[in-house]
């Protein structure tokens, strides 16, 4: 027989077979001899008490042999000569938009302007040693998107808009692992993801779509308020009478290009702030409350949320054992993100600490809907000025930057381009570093440490989502304006993360096809 149940153990128990069916045995009354197998179905961590805990939930196989649930991919069909939806953008909403077309009996054409997640990697190396900027290959551009190169977190909020668990498991058939499905926060890891990404291009080639890499688009064509197809910064005009548009929420000239030819968009708030990294063993005694966290338990991450003068302000994308990256896409800008191999052995930990913006702090954007997105810009490009007109980020010890002190030396930090000791109010509006300064002292409050000289903070963590939203039907998922154009994921505003976009690519899919199926 298979018995269920919910039980929480000590890090040790819960790391061990053995030690878990002795566990399972006294909890569930079940004699241990007769316990085949104990399989975790979800598990999480519970650090509120000094002693930590682990919560499972797990399946016990009683007198009954156990077997590994194999995972498969949909039967995707040969699509080659079937009909075209053009997708632009090879991010998760892109791909699997093009995953969800073939396997409805379309042809997806993705367009994406950078390169393949391979060589991709010779321009981030370029980024972070040269401090050359490659506008259509970096952090944010290029086969997989924003999410591949930083940190591969596969945690969202956002289970009302789809099915995670089938996105999770479409990532496990194509490589990962299978504990995704399992761990409460789940994470593939930079290290690892680009495989992935790679393995589910060739099954989109193999089924008959197509990739075109280093095609960027440079215009929608339109007629009669009707799609008609696209153009390329190569010259090529390739017809559609569907278009996914999934660039990302650092594509500005996609933005540009719909403001100039009158297409609907909107300004939309977003949130602007910091990272601040911090070592992780320091983390570890806050959040685990000891000395170390010994073998059995994970790099703490944290997550803390303040009201500061009525605006939120909070963690955003916290990396353990991770690295703080360029994600600059333009020469003339400093961005930072972070990002974790899968073991998130590095000896730091960072986060993006943002603060809530709304749309009244954006100067005329009841008018312009590109407002918010040129607030973004003007902070990045400042922060470039201030870190000495290189990728080195402006930087200050975070204790000092509450006090407003340029610190007089800083520690080597794992951002790769180097800091830049400077006077961060500088970058930032005075609500947003007043906000930021009053905030960590909250911060401290809650995870009593925090606030040390021993954490240094890197400005500005700016693309925190989409500053503009293309608003489309809440039905058809067609733009509100332009038929046959279709707003997908981040870049849109519909989504936030690797899960949440990739779910929307989906639906995004299927209401392009069903569409073609009825005309």
């Amino acid at each position: 027989m298979k018995y269920q149940y919910q039980i929480r153990l000590s890090p040790e128990e819960a790391a061990n077979q053995q030690k878990l069916k002795k566990a399972v045995s006294r909890y569930g009354g079940i004699a241990l001899k007769d316990i085949n197998y104990v399989k975790i179905l979800k598990r999480s961590i519970d650090a509120r008490q000094k002693a930590v805990k682990i919560n499972l939930k797990v399946d016990v196989y009683v007198n009954e042999e156990f077997s590994e649930e194999k995972i498969f991919l949909p039967d995707y069909q040969d699509v080659k000569n079937k009909e075209e939806i053009i997708i632009v953008g090879a991010g998760p909403a892109g791909l699997f938009a093009a995953l969800r077309c073939i396997e409805l009996g379309f042809k997806p054409i993705i367009i994406e302007r950078g390169k393949d997640v391979r060589t991709r990697r010779r321009d981030l190396k370029a980024l972070n040693i040269e401090h050359i900027v490659n506008e259509d290959s970096n952090y944010c551009f290029g086969e997989g998107g924003a999410g591949t190169y930083s940190d591969g977190k596969l945690y969202t909020r956002s289970k009302k808009r789809g099915d995670v668990d089938r996105i999770l498991k479409l990532l496990v058939g194509f490589g990962a692992t299978p504990e995704i499905m399992v761990n409460a926060h789940p994470h593939i890891g930079t290290n690892k993801l680009p495989a992935i990404i790679a393995d589910i291009r060739e099954r989109i080639i193999t089924c008959g779509g197509e990739v075109l890499f280093e095609t960027r688009l440079t215009d929608i064509l339109i007629a009669d308020n009707e799609v008609a197809g696209i153009k390329t910064l190569k010259g090529e005009t390739i017809k559609a009478k569907k278009i996914i548009l999934a660039t990302g929420h650092s594509a500005r000239d996609i933005f540009e290009l719909l403001y100039r030819k009158n297409i609907k968009i909107e300004a939309k708030a977003f949130a602007l702030g910091v990272r601040v990294e911090h070592p992780q063993e320091l983390i570890d005694q806050i959040q685990y409350k000891c000395d170390s966290r010994g073998e059995f338990l994970p790099p703490s991450p944290y997550s803390i949320v303040k009201q500061i003068g009525g605006r939120g302000m909070y963690s955003f994308c916290m990396c353990p054992g991770g690295i703080i990256a360029p994600c600059a896409t333009a020469p003339g800008e400093v961005v930072t993100n972070g990002w974790s191999p899968s073991k998130r052995d590095q000896p730091t930990a960072n986060s993006g600490i943002v603060v809530e913006l709304r749309l009244s702090d954006f100067k005329g954007s009841e008018k312009n809907p590109l407002a918010a997105m040129e607030f973004q810009k003007q902070i990045e490009q400042k922060a470039w000025l201030e870190g000495g007109s290189t990728q080195k980020v402006p930087a200050q010890r975070l204790v000092d930057f509450t006090e407003g002190k340029v610190s007089a030396n800083l520690p080597a930090t794992s951002y790769k381009p180097g800091v830049t000791s400077a006077e961060l109010e500088k970058v930032f509006p005075g609500f947003i570093h007043k906000t930021l300064q009053e905030g960590f002292k909250e911060f401290n409050k809650s995870m009593r440490g925090f606030l040390t000289n021993d954490a240094v903070v890197h400005a500005p963590e700016s693309r925190t989502s989409s500053p503009v939203r293309i608003p489309r039907d809440p039905y058809s998922f067609e733009h509100v304006q332009i038929k046959g154009l279709y707003p997908c994921g981040e870049g849109a505003g519909y989504a936030g993360g690797i899960i949440s976009a990739a779910i929307d690519g989906e639906r995004c899919a299927e209401k392009c096809v069903k569409s073609l199926q009825k005309s």
